[in-house]
């Protein structure tokens, strides 16, 4: 089985930072939210640095918890090796683990931070991720600067950071997990990471029904991370050819973001995309109590993609029950 069953794991509290462009989006109800993409810093990078260590700050003071308390920091970000997580992580003297499964980091973090704690007297996880469109769309893409053309199939990184503590209770329970596999279609474009993607999200969506014995229907909602608009329609079209798995349950946190006047393309990416979405839309709603988050990420580089290799993919999926 790729999948883990979790007996006491519990996301016991968030909390998010949204950028500029996210707080004027469809949801308005952050914990913090920045006025400027430098955030009083002299470079984007150490502006996402910061977002880090304040969400970590705020859940330790809101938690009434100090260091100590905190047994694992699993972090993870786009920017160059997950650097923006390694340079938060140096403020603190918690054991850290860095993950990379781009835009899929925050659900990697989760069921890695779920099985660390689960069956482990008193411990307790923090786990982290953001992103910084105008860090990551520099390196993945252009400076904004240079002021290239995009086609619609391209997605929008979002500005925005999220944490979560993960102890042995709470009112979220982490009920399981199925870790992905690397799919690669062969698609070389990276300006349609959707396409890119939703193969890995369908696979692993499979594979979890399968390990799990169960449907569709056996969750209120399936929230996948940043399909975009396109990556959606693909996602579910594969799904029902590969698989003949149809839904009516999926919500893409990538299409919730942004307004349509806000011309994000396809909509948002980025790994904080779908944590911004669970905690500040989904949850607060409480309309939903099963829920399959599944987070997609496309692994390529700029070096492999000017070699004209093909972009590979990964998707990983965790399942909530949100109690009464």
């Amino acid at each position: 089985m790729d999948s883990i069953k979790f007996n006491h794991a519990y996301l016991q509290d968030a909390f998010s930072i949204a950028g500029p462009l996210e707080k004027e989006g469809k949801i308005r109800d952050f914990d913090l939210e920045l006025d400027d993409y430098y955030y009083h810093e002299k470079t984007f990078e150490l502006a996402e640095v910061k977002m880090q260590r304040v969400v970590i700050e705020q859940l330790l003071m809101k938690n009434h918890l100090i260091e100590k308390d905190i047994h694992y920091l699993i972090g993870g970000d786009l920017s160059n090796q997950i650097s923006v997580s390694s340079y938060a992580a140096r403020y603190y003297k918690i054991p850290f683990l860095g993950v990379y499964s781009a835009c899929a980091c925050f659900v990697e973090a989760v069921l890695l931070g779920a099985k660390l704690v689960d069956g482990r007297s008193k411990k307790r996880a923090l786990v982290v991720t953001s992103s910084h469109n105008l860090n990551a769309e520099k390196q993945f893409r252009f400076p904004i600067e240079y002021g290239a053309l995009k086609p619609k199939t391209t997605t929008f990184t979002a500005t925005g950071c999220v944490g979560a503590l993960i102890c042995q209770e709470g009112k979220i329970r982490i009920e399981g997990a199925t870790i992905g596999k690397v799919v690669d279609m062969g698609i070389q474009d990276a300006t349609n990471m959707g396409a890119v993607m939703a193969p890995a999200a369908a696979s692993v969506l499979y594979q979890h029904l399968q390990d799990f014995k169960r449907n569709v229907d056996d969750y209120d909602l399936i929230l996948t991370g940043d399909l975009g608009s396109v990556g959606s329609a693909l996602f579910r079209e594969y799904l029902k050819r590969t698989y003949h798995i149809s839904m009516m349950n999926h919500m893409d946190a990538a299409t919730e973001i942004y307004k349509t006047e806000q011309d994000t393309y396809a909509g948002a990416s980025g790994p904080v995309a779908l944590p911004l979405v669970l905690f500040n839309l989904v949850l607060k709603s409480h309309r939903y109590q099963k829920i399959l988050i599944i987070g997609t990420g496309s692994l390529h580089s700029p070096t492999f993609v000017n070699q004209k290799e093909s972009i590979p993919a990964i998707s990983h999926a965790v399942s909530l029950e949100v109690l009464s």
